[in-house]
């Protein structure tokens, strides 16, 4: 699954209301290579899918996460919550 390069309040609302749009049960990789533009909109957006992957028992990570969207998630104390996809190792 791949999301638009910017990920604001002006542009996250469809996609929350249409979710992870997964319903089979197997691995979910959010591929955020595209985007370019986060604000806190962002990790409310990450958040809200992983409590649904959780909620459908779907196994979900996030892969290419810029470095400013990792920022804002540090910021909010909330980075070690994010499942990073292989050794997408910027968390630290």
């Amino acid at each position: 699954m791949q999301v638009p390069s910017r990920l604001t309040i002006e542009t996250v609302t469809p996609l929350f209301k249409n979710g992870l749009q997964s319903d089979i049960k197997t691995p979910l990789v959010v591929d955020l290579a595209q985007v370019e533009t986060v604000d806190s909109a962002a990790v409310s957006l990450l958040l809200a899918w992983l409590r649904e992957a959780q909620r459908s028992s779907v196994k979900l990570c996030f892969d290419h996460v810029p470095e400013n969207l990792l920022s804002l998630a540090r910021l909010y104390g909330v980075v070690d919550m994010l499942p990073l996809c292989g050794n997408d190792s910027a968390q630290s």
